[in-house]
């Protein structure tokens, strides 16, 4: 099976896949020697993958909020079910994802006050990746509708800055929330959120009701303006 002198080949996938491992079992504080240790390579081969520690945060907070965003779906789904319904299954599966890595959760959290430099941009880190996605998302079906996207950068980064602040007080108290603990973060995390969604709404008019999908809604902001200038949105 080749040589035995040659080296595995290990990429980055697998040396944040090793980190995950460290941190799930050790606690938030991961060394690189025991992430190297993990991913069985030397420290210096891991460095010729990973710049430095704030490389490697940056890359395992992209892997962390790809899979917390797949709660939410890739398409417009969730826009047919009513507000409340959907966000209280995307934060469901949200705290489900949450609670396999909660080590993982409170790295990515203390990781920027660890740094000894760039710790600013690092913090960032956390949550960008999720916000752009996010952002994305909303753009597709803002331009669907269609609705006027002016700060929906604004909107998306600060839903998702106030759901990485309460899964934070959600992991606070104990190293395992109870099920009592997760429910009550379903239900704040969930009408949190739709109260800043429902307000970029109202903002441009549009009373959305938290309880009839918001589709629904945004067809009859369409039928109301078709009436008022007799053509219909475009």
């Amino acid at each position: 099976m080749g040589s035995a002198g040659k080296a595995r080949t290990v990429t980055r996938e697998d040396i944040v896949d090793a980190a995950i491992r460290v941190i799930d079992r050790a606690g938030p504080r991961p060394s690189m020697d025991d992430i190297a240790r993990e991913a069985q390579i030397t420290k210096p081969r891991l460095y010729r993958q990973f710049a430095d520690k704030g490389d490697l945060f940056t890359e395992i907070a992209a892997r962390m909020s790809r899979q917390a965003f797949a709660a939410a779906g890739a398409d417009m789904t969730l826009m047919l079910q009513p507000p409340r319904q959907a966000l209280r299954r995307v934060f469901t599966e949200y705290s489900q994802g949450i609670l396999e890595h909660p080590n993982v959760f409170r790295y990515l959290g203390q990781a920027p006050v660890l740094q000894q430099s760039g710790a600013g941009v690092l913090q960032l880190d956390l949550g960008r990746d999720a916000a752009r996605r996010l952002e994305k998302l909303a753009r597709s079906v803002a331009e669907a509708v269609p609705l006027d996207t002016t700060g929906l950068d604004y909107l998306s980064r600060a839903l998702i800055g106030a759901v990485v602040s309460i899964t934070d007080l959600w992991l606070t108290d104990s190293d395992t929330p109870s099920p009592e603990q997760t429910s009550e973060f379903v239900d704040q995390a969930t009408e949190l959120v739709w109260g800043l969604i429902d307000g970029f709404l109202r903002r441009q008019g549009i009373e959305a009701d938290a309880d009839t999908p918001i589709f629904t809604t945004f067809a009859e902001v369409q039928r109301s303006a078709g009436g008022e200038d007799g053509q219909g949105v475009q």
